[in-house]
């Protein structure tokens, strides 16, 4: 139990090394820590100076001291304890074209480096200061400023640079501490600030990322966007609007897996029923009255497709379109024998119009367009009955190079505005109450898988057209060269 809770403790450690507050931790404090070393390097060199100029002050002091001395003759005991006293071992001062060794301790050994303190003549002092802090040995240097009492025009002294490098560490070792707790306090307030302003947040949109993809469908996990105005409260919103949106998409997704297997199951025993009045039609086909003979092979054709179309629904498993079967095939017959259909049941009001050129012809599926046309001529007379049950439906066609283009027009009111944009988006563009939505959208697919399209031409209060066009296949060159060869 206990390897385990030291095992858990470690994986919390190495967690936190890796996670976003324990980077921020991290650079916090080495940004704060390099801040302080430029604070350092300055100040330590400042620290050298002033060192440096106290001891000029003492030495100065020991010079008027010694100059006071009757004959100025100062003996032995006396002078080392004036320089003992300053701290230096020799002094000498400048006046005029004058220069006059004021003590020197007889110990003194050859000055090694001369630094000058006045004005204007710093060089290179942090590269000084940080070879005197490193360095072990004991060396004589000779330091030059103007005296702080205007004793004379120019004082330099000599000293042991030991001392003064003693004196650096013990500075540099005070600052080390004290910035060490300073980076400390730095870093835990900026940690906190940075804490809850950026990475709390960010923790929870990641963590509300992870959980949403756990269940999507559950829509009590879509975040709820805070009242920020910076960019992480714009991530959480647009998050937010994601998150809806696939909701929305795998709930439509859902009913249309439920919608797909209902249809099959509907299709299955409406297969059945159909078959059954198929065979009905057919001996009612056997009926010699005039009325029977001319109604029943539209009924027998349209009970045909229903039949086929089921199917192919009950094969694949969904409502998918296979590829266009192409022939040649008589506009003007197939648009009669939709607009005949309706036509049976149509109110008195409503007239039916088709003028197709007889000589259009076009390359397509006959079955797929008498869907499209159906359809289209379905919500004409839908459009049409919301009036009264009176006007016009009309349907013609013509020929655009390789394009055959049919139009299908209404005098009805015009395809509600609420749905323009939507008009051929599956269940959201139904006519009436009860309707599905569906037609529109599928007619549109069988057009593309023709390679066309169908579009709104005009749709308004005078009425709306609906423009299909369907191009020719496309033909092979080398099947063309190859019949140009054989003849036709």
């Amino acid at each position: 139990m206990a390897e385990k809770g030291t095992g858990a403790k470690t994986r919390k450690r190495l967690r936190f090394r890796t996670s976003l507050s324990g980077k921020v931790l991290a650079l916090t404090i080495v940004f704060v820590m390099l801040g302080e070393v430029l604070i350092f390097l300055p100040s330590i060199a400042n620290f050298r100076i002033q060192w440096f100029k106290s001891r000029i002050s003492q030495a100065e002091i020991a010079a008027l001291a010694a100059e006071a001395a009757p004959d100025r003759i100062v003996n032995d005991d006396l002078r080392t304890e004036i320089l003992k006293g300053a701290g230096v071992s020799a002094v000498s001062l400048k006046k005029g074209e004058k220069r006059q060794l004021m003590l020197r301790d007889d110990s003194l050994h050859m000055v090694e480096e001369t630094f000058d303190l006045r004005p204007g003549m710093y060089y290179n002092t942090v590269l000084d200061a940080l070879a005197a802090l490193v360095r072990s040995e004991d060396r004589t240097i000779g330091v030059i400023d103007v005296p702080p009492n205007m004793s004379g025009d120019l004082i330099e002294i000599a000293l042991h640079e030991k001392p003064l490098s003693e004196a650096m560490r013990s500075y540099a070792l005070r600052i080390l501490l004290l910035s060490i707790v300073l980076s400390l306090i730095v870093a835990a307030f900026i940690f906190a600030a940075l804490s809850r302003v950026l990475v709390r947040p960010m923790q929870r949109l990641s963590s509300n990322i992870m959980h949403f993809a756990g269940n999507p469908e559950d829509a009590s996990r879509i975040i709820v966007p805070s009242s920020r105005s910076d960019e992480l409260g714009q991530a959480e919103r647009e998050l937010h609007a994601m998150q809806t949106e696939l909701h929305a998409m795998l709930q439509q997704k859902n009913r249309l897996a439920a919608l797909g297997l209902a249809v099959s199951k509907v299709s299955h025993d409406l297969r059945n029923m159909l078959t059954s009045a198929q065979l009905i039609s057919d001996r009612l086909g056997e009926v010699k009255d005039p009325q029977v003979q001319r109604f029943a092979p539209k009924l027998i054709g349209s009970l045909d497709r229903a039949i086929g179309f089921l199917n192919r629904t009950l094969k694949y498993g969904q409502a998918r379109e296979q590829a266009p079967l192409r022939e040649a095939l008589s506009v003007r017959d197939l648009a009669g024998e939709v607009l005949d259909t309706f036509a049976l049941g149509a109110a008195a009001g409503l007239r039916f119009r088709n003028e197709v050129p007889a000589a259009l012809v076009a390359d397509a599926d006959r079955e797929q367009v008498s869907r499209i046309l159906t359809n289209l001529v379905r919500n004409a007379v839908q459009a049409l009955e919301q009036i009264g049950g009176r006007g016009e439906i009309l349907v013609t066609g013509a020929r655009q190079g390789s394009v055959t283009v049919i139009e299908v027009s209404d005098t009805g009111p015009g395809i509600p505005e609420v749905v323009r944009d939507r008009v051929f988006a599956a269940f959201q563009s139904a006519a009436k109450s009860g309707g599905t939505g569906l037609g529109l959208a599928i007619s549109a697919e069988l057009a593309e898988a023709h390679g066309g399209s169908l579009k709104v031409a005009r749709t308004g209060p005078s009425g709306t057209t609906f423009t299909l066009t369907l191009p020719d296949p496309p033909v092979q060159l080398a099947s063309r060269q190859a019949r140009k060869t054989n003849g036709p």
